[in-house]
């Protein structure tokens, strides 16, 4: 080699030993230029390998807009609770990492395509701090209305969501021809009211249930929507939703102390921050919310947070839920259902829930509790001695000691050794498709100087063992200083907080689900009149809160009670 050749190359590797000076890497060094519209994906996977290599603590990012495409990503297969599983492409992939933060600086982010932004495995004390989170072409599409009649609708379908009548049919896709074109199917359809950025009152969602989306091109970027019965406002915004959760923003896998902070999530294909199998999650600050300047309704397409069999604390402060396609969070575990008992110590479990495909949470040596399915009572807990997964979703679980001979096909378990103690302060919750928080956690559960604005109702109690298989059951929950303004003014609830739980009936006097829920010194503004609906709950006091009545909209049932909370004991209500 010349000399000019090993001088271009020392000078190659002076810039990487610089760019890691002091434990911090500058991802510029790797080729990741700020507002040059050039992939970046190769560049930051090249900077995180390093990072990982030379055990750096940072890496930064010069304040810009940065591009990613799926085509030089990172690819893993995934399987990720409450998501479709799948061969993901991922910008941001942190495995096996300790002590180490990614700072935006206020950069943005762009995403092109199925690629994944962030996922956190097998790595503890991370932080993700100073971004956004956007893409190019959303996976959803919008259309304002223009007119209805019983059997279509005249939409205008803005040029931010190509699409195209083929064959009578109605197809999104990224506006590209041939073998380049991306698609973006979608299955349902849900009325928006732009002027007040929520779900539009009543509204349900029109299912498409796998069927083709019947149109005509009536021209000027106008089509024809041929589907009988449907109901809309002209001048209010017709959501198309994905037909899939396969892009999530940011995946917290089998992490611990994962801070995510001053991040602003304007859409992905899936749910904002998903926390699986973690311990110690911390949410601060952070916005899933529409792009501004964009001239959209919606930001995620799925759950703006959720976490599954997660312990030690889940903590969301300070955020801003909004216009998400689904709830702000859930915080819950995942029952598998027993379908075949072999002998009096070996079983057959199945996810069957199809979206929690290939989630191992059971280990060796772990107390599980035994739940009959229809009661959610819990009637032993069995140690487990060894685990055999079969595939995707079935296992075969030996147990030290034999099974009771009450157990029946049909019957769940689930993980009982560590439960999140969950505290949600000073967040914004509003103008989102259904519920506001799903309260599923059996660890202490603190909901304190919140705003609730939900089409739903702000405060869900859910979980069952025969739908969702999602375990919940909360044992002390205290829900104090919040303002809950006019909720309910959609079709998801029947009263500001409610049990949802998928306990039959004929059990309901039995079951005692969810434990100790104290309400008290929130500030209620309400024009539908069912503050509390509740059952099988074991000890719940409503206190010290301030009603008022409003007439913020149409009251859509107003013989309901106030407070209906029958099959529950130790009860205490004072208006």
């Amino acid at each position: 080699m010349n000399k000019k050749g090993l001088s271009i190359l020392s000078c190659f590797f002076l810039s990487i030993l610089s760019a890691t000076a002091a434990g911090i890497i500058d991802v510029s060094k790797f080729g990741a230029l700020p507002n040059d519209n050039k992939d970046d994906s190769r560049a930051v996977s090249n900077a995180l390998a390093q990072a990982k290599e030379q055990g750096a603590t940072k890496l930064v990012f010069p304040k810009g807009r940065y591009d990613f495409y799926p085509d030089k990503a990172f690819e893993r297969y995934q399987y990720i609770s409450n998501n479709g599983e799948g061969l993901r492409r991922i910008a941001f992939m942190i495995d096996g990492m300790q002590g180490f933060e990614i700072d935006g600086q206020g950069s943005d982010f762009l995403f092109h395509g199925y690629v994944s932004p962030f996922s956190i495995y097998n790595s503890s004390a991370i932080v993700l701090r100073g971004f956004s989170v956007d893409y190019a072409r959303t996976f959803h599409s919008e259309g304002k209305i223009i007119a209805v009649t019983d059997t279509y609708a005249d939409l205008e379908i803005p040029a931010e969501y190509p699409c195209s009548i083929e064959n009578g049919l109605l197809i999104f896709h990224d506006g590209k021809i041939g073998q380049e074109r991306t698609l973006y199917p979608v299955r349902n359809l849900l009325e928006f009211d732009p002027v007040k950025r929520e779900t539009a009152y009543q509204a349900c969602d029109y299912g498409f249930g796998g069927v083709d989306i019947r149109a005509e091109d009536i021209g000027n970027s106008r089509i024809r929507l041929l589907r009988k019965k449907l109901k809309g406002t002209p001048g209010n915004i017709f959501v198309f939703g994905a037909s899939h959760r396969l892009v999530c923003a940011i995946n917290i896998t089998d992490s611990r102390n994962v801070t995510v902070e001053n991040v602003s999530i304007y859409h992905c294909g899936g749910m904002g921050v998903i926390g699986q199998r973690c311990h110690d999650l911390f949410v601060r600050r952070v916005k899933v919310t529409p792009a501004p300047g964009k001239n959209r309704i919606l930001s995620n397409t799925a759950d703006a947070t959720h976490f599954v069999n997660c312990g030690g604390q889940v903590v969301l402060e300070d955020c801003l839920f909004e216009l998400q396609k689904d709830d702000a969070t859930n915080v819950h575990g995942i029952y598998v259902k027993i379908v075949t008992r072999r002998s009096p110590t070996v079983i057959d479990v199945k996810l069957n829930n199809s979206d929690q495909a290939g989630f191992d949470f059971i280990r060796k040596g772990q107390k599980l509790e035994l739940v009959q399915s229809p009661s959610l009572i819990t009637y032993a807990h069995p140690v487990v001695e060894q685990v055999e997964r079969l595939d995707k979703a079935l296992t075969r679980l030996t147990f030290k000691e034999p099974l009771p001979d009450r157990l029946a096909i049909g019957d769940v378990l689930a993980a009982c050794d560590d439960y999140a103690a969950l505290t949600i302060r000073g967040c914004t919750i509003r103008g989102n498709r259904a519920r506001g928080i799903l309260l599923n956690s059996r660890g202490p559960t603190v909901v304190e100087n919140n705003t609730f604005h939900t089409a739903g109702a702000a405060i869900l109690f859910e979980g069952d063992a025969r739908h969702w298989y999602e375990q919940a059951g909360v044992s002390d929950c205290v829900i104090r200083n919040n303002l809950f303004e006019n909720c309910n003014y959609g079709v998801w609830g029947r009263a500001l907080i409610e049990v949802g739980a998928g306990i039959d009936p004929a059990f309901r006097a039995e079951s005692r689900y969810n434990k100790n829920i104290r309400i008290t010194g929130n500030t209620i503004r309400y024009f539908h009149p069912a503050l509390l609906s509740l059952y099988s709950v074991q000890g719940l006091t409503f206190s010290g809160n301030k009603l008022e009545k409003t007439d913020a909209y149409p009251q859509w049932k107003p013989d309901a009670p106030r407070f209906d909370t029958p099959d529950c004991d130790n009860v205490s209500i004072q208006e």
